[in-house]
């Protein structure tokens, strides 16, 4: 793969077109297989580009079909923009911690949810590792292989709960620019949950380094 990182201040290559609300009102499934291969771009306050390739997603159904999602027993104070249209961040605390970025699909009231777990860094690296108080010359892998590691890369926050993910919005999902190569889907369970354990609702970029966790030998399907 090219390497494509520069600058935080500079776009360095010519990435595809935004992803629209549209992309999100499909199946749940559908979309967190289709992420794995898009940018996530952050523009932040002062106009610094973060952005980096998805390599590694998680699936939560909704309509109480999946006792490992937030919203599997109703609405709540909480979890409540998970029920909110598609394509809009559904933003956490984990443990009262780390924040975790979701995004939200299938029609309004469903709370069916893609959480964000690992990202290839490609554009502002060295404004990520600021943002993880990383060494200048630490590990690509350890900046945002990982659901609160990302958000704490790209400077993702509680407070962007509820907010739109399009064209014109500071978080914004495009299409990869012709020089990355195409990723190769893999399905496997989800990990750091206590239920629904066995389903196969981990998508990840195969072979890719920058995963949370190993891919299981075990694949979902073999």
């Amino acid at each position: 793969m090219k390497d494509l990182s520069v600058r935080c201040t500079l776009e360095p290559v010519k990435f595809g077109s935004y992803i629209g609300r549209d992309f999100f009102e499909r199946s749940c499934l559908e979309v967190a297989a289709a992420m794995v291969g898009l940018i996530l771009v952050r523009r932040t306050t002062d106009g610094r580009l973060l952005a980096g390739q998805i390599v590694e997603v998680e699936a939560y159904l909704g309509r109480g079909q999946d006792p490992a999602s937030h919203a599997h027993r109703g609405e709540t104070a909480r979890n409540r923009n998970m029920f909110g249209p598609p394509g809009h961040l559904y933003v956490y605390r984990s443990y009262g911690i780390h924040a975790c970025a979701n995004l939200v699909c299938e029609p309004k009231g469903t709370a069916a949810a893609v959480l964000l777990r690992a990202i290839q860094p490609l554009v502002g690296i060295e404004q990520m590792r600021r943002n993880r108080s990383l060494k200048a010359d630490s590990s690509l892998r350890l900046i945002a292989a990982g659901p609160g590691r990302l958000t704490q890369a790209f400077e993702i926050l509680p407070e962007h709960d509820g907010q739109s993910i399009a064209r014109g919005q500071p978080i914004a999902l495009r299409h990869p620019p012709k020089q990355l190569e195409v990723l190769t889907l893999v399905t496997c369970p989800r990990i750091g949950i206590s239920k629904a354990i066995n389903r196969p609702y981990r998508f990840c970029a195969d072979a890719s380094q920058y995963l949370s966790k190993p891919i299981p030998t075990r694949r979902s399907g073999e």
